[in-house]
């Protein structure tokens, strides 16, 4: 495996910070709700910007490099839209107005950037280490895709998350928000708001989708930079993307079928590796075309209720 110079990393996470801070407190400034043309405007940014990199790994690196972080990249942010429905449900569970939202998210993207990096770190090493590794990982996928593809909601039952359960038990949690504090002082003693609840949920919801989608990136690209790139230029546009999707993320009722034959195929492809080699540009046309189906399908064929209302 072809190791990148330090320097290139230390490039890449200094433009992520930049890119951070300005996303964060410029031109989102917290307590403000994003309008979904702005957000539209900022999920563009991002692609842009995932799409430049791309080609610059392109040019230094060469094809093959170019498309496995192409294919990384599509195959997380097509993943990451089950990540919007739950979000969609825990902030309408614990009824989060819109202008905290922005600041749920933020931190969440934080966490969520830091524990993507330890799996991808362990998922590559232990494919290097433990070949075998690559089947259980292919297994994994394949019976992933198969849950997705006969589950019909993507419901989300807060009170019956263990997480969330152990937090009330050792932590004191307030029954009102306080604007958008995580934590308030109150009779000497620390407590902690129902929006940090919100906060632990969605990491601990992220924590479950990195485990569905590590292992689908790994059977692309086994490259460190590759993989991690990919995946976080991936999140890093998952917050927009939720502003921006929140009111018609439901029109594409049939993309959770997609996704799951997305992982079924990679899964497939993983567990064969060693038998047949499915070229990275064949990986990525399925792909794409598996997205497009499921979007084109969702848009021709609506569901019964939303053409009523219609």
């Amino acid at each position: 495996m072809q190791e990148e110079p330090v320097w290139l990393w230390i490039a890449f996470h200094v433009f992520i910070l930049v890119m951070l801070v300005l996303d964060l407190l410029i031109i989102n400034p917290p307590n403000q709700e994003i309008s979904v043309k702005k957000s539209l405007r900022w999920s563009v940014v991002w692609i842009m910007l995932a799409a430049l990199f791309g080609y610059g790994i392109y040019y230094f690196e060469g094809a093959d490099k170019a498309l496995e972080f192409t294919a990384g990249y599509l195959i997380e942010k097509s993943l990451s839209v089950d990540n919007l429905f739950v979000f969609l449900a825990v902030f309408g569970y614990f009824k989060v107005e819109p202008r905290y939202q922005h600041k749920v998210l933020s931190w969440g993207i934080i966490g969520a950037l830091i524990m993507r990096a330890l799996f991808i770190i362990a998922g590559v090493k232990l494919l290097h280490e433990f070949h075998g590794v690559v089947y259980i990982f292919g297994a994994f996928l394949i019976f992933t895709g198969i849950k997705l593809m006969l589950q019909k909601e993507h419901g989300v039952e807060p009170e019956k998350n263990p997480v969330l359960r152990l937090l009330r038990r050792f932590v004191r949690v307030t029954r009102y928000y306080y604007g958008d504090r995580f934590f308030i002082k109150k009779l000497g003693h620390t407590f902690a708001t129902p929006l940090f609840a919100v906060l632990v949920l969605l990491e601990t919801t992220d924590l479950i989708f990195a485990v569905d989608s590590i292992p689908a990136i790994l059977a692309i690209s086994d490259d460190y930079f590759i993989v991690y790139t990919s995946n976080i230029f991936a999140i890093l546009g998952l917050r927009s993307l939720y502003f921006a999707l929140a009111g018609i993320l439901r029109i594409f009722h049939y993309l959770n079928y997609g996704m799951a034959i997305i992982l079924v195929f990679i899964g497939i492809k993983m567990s064969i590796t060693d038998i047949v080699h499915i070229p990275i540009a064949v990986a990525l046309g399925v792909v794409v075309g598996i997205l497009a189906i499921s979007v084109a399908a969702s848009v021709l064929f609506p569901k019964k209720e939303q053409s009523q209302i219609q």
